[in-house]
């Protein structure tokens, strides 16, 4: 009886989970298979270049990572530049010094630049700020095997601009995207009771990213959706540098434990066998 009530209960906790998350953000998220993702995955370095390309080409005109410090590019696990690379990267930023009261080249101690407007947010921490549960249950599991969500809310948003739906008038200002959920709508595409009536809002951020916007030193061609996958994926490194470290650390622990249990189990045993072993009289 408990086994069968606990398995319901899971069962509707995964089931009342996943549909919170579908009704509650009626963005299209698309399922990106990141190599991140999972307990054993890991960033590719390739793909973090790329990325860091996109970003430097075309997100870093508006937008900043004021958290990151730009020595960090040559890290292990990150895009793991070589050190001359990193410095001639850095010394295409300008930062303000106070000590000489006026602005120099960067060098690879500072942190990259923030947002060039006030109205771009930083995306510094934009891949663990959209995270959420994804996958077909919200129980934990799903993050532990398919990652927080946060790339692909990226992905898909980089990819979600189409053509505004019938619905919309002409004159509605700003873009219309799939993914996006934070705008604005139409009086015509809502419902008796207020609410959209397509996946979805306008975003006032224009298309970012059209295909072949940069051209890939490694032949990659650089596509929509290439393009989209590697500053997610990018993003998601400046949001979660260790996290490699972070996963390699917590399957050592889980191993220690493992370990530890099974050694003292038959300690257990043994110390027990004595007497267990004693016949009652």
């Amino acid at each position: 009886m408990f086994t069968k009530s606990g398995i319901a209960a899971l069962v509707a906790l995964s089931l009342s989970a996943g549909g919170a998350w579908a009704a509650g953000g009626e963005g299209h998220i698309e399922d990106v298979a990141f190599s991140f993702e999972g307990p054993f995955g890991k960033f590719d370095q390739n793909q973090l270049q790329r990325g860091l390309k996109v970003y430097t080409q075309v997100c870093a005109a508006c937008h900043g990572l004021q958290y990151v410090p730009l020595r960090t590019l040559g890290d292990e696990g990150g895009p793991h530049l070589p050190e001359d690379q990193v410095r001639a990267y850095a010394a295409q930023f300008e930062v303000f010094d106070a000590e000489l009261d006026d602005f120099r080249p960067a060098v690879p101690t500072d942190h990259f630049p923030k947002s060039g407007l006030e109205t771009a947010p930083d995306l510094s921490l934009m891949a663990k700020k959209r995270a959420g549960f994804h996958g077909p249950a919200g129980t934990g599991l799903s993050q532990l095997f398919n990652g927080m969500g946060g790339a692909e809310y990226i992905y898909s948003l980089m990819v979600g601009y189409h053509e505004p739906p019938a619905c919309a008038p002409e004159d509605f200002e700003g873009s219309y995207n799939a993914a996006f959920t934070a705008g604005g709508y139409p009086e015509e595409c809502k419902d008796e009771n207020g609410h959209p009536t397509v996946p979805g809002s306008w975003i006032s951020m224009a298309q970012p990213l059209w295909g072949d916007d940069v051209e890939y030193d490694d032949g990659t061609e650089a596509t929509l959706e290439q393009q989209a996958e590697d500053v997610a994926a990018f993003l998601m490194w400046t949001a979660e540098p260790k996290m490699m470290a972070r996963k390699h650390a917590g399957l050592t622990g889980v191993i220690f434990l493992t370990v530890l249990s099974v050694l003292l189990y038959l300690t257990n045993k043994r110390i027990w066998a004595p007497i267990k072993g004693r016949k009652s009289h």
